[in-house]
């Protein structure tokens, strides 16, 4: 079932927030947005946890110069959201990267959405 348009747009602006580096930089603010039990498998192919997200994004360098787009959204339940999409950044050189993106996110017993799982899948 797809999610309401309120829900979409909200998980929307909180996927770009997490591209962000005034959001990627703030311990703060991560915590707002991934839940304790986080895990991610990267574009590269690595697997990350929460702890390793803390620590790698909060001393990243430079901006992350990224984009949104085919941005959608499917209820899996009640308090639980997919959240795909297209997601397109610039590397070291300039050259765009692009890479197939799920989300999924949780409502949690304080009211606020925080992302369980997040998988990205380098495309051409």
């Amino acid at each position: 079932m797809s999610a309401s348009q309120p829900l979409a747009d909200h998980l929307l602006s909180l996927e770009a927030a997490l591209q962000t580096r005034e959001v990627r930089s703030s311990e703060t603010r991560l915590r707002d947005l991934l839940a304790p039990d986080f895990r991610e498998f990267g574009r590269s192919g690595l697997a990350y946890t929460f702890n390793d997200i803390m620590t790698r994004l909060v001393v990243e360098d430079g901006p992350a110069n990224s984009s949104i787009s085919n941005f959608t959204v499917s209820m899996l339940g009640e308090t639980v959201a997919l959240a795909t999409y297209r997601g397109t950044r610039l590397n070291a050189d300039g050259n765009r990267q692009f890479t197939n993106r799920s989300s999924i996110w949780r409502l949690d017993a304080d009211g606020k959405w925080r992302m369980v799982f997040h998988q990205g899948t380098a495309t051409e």
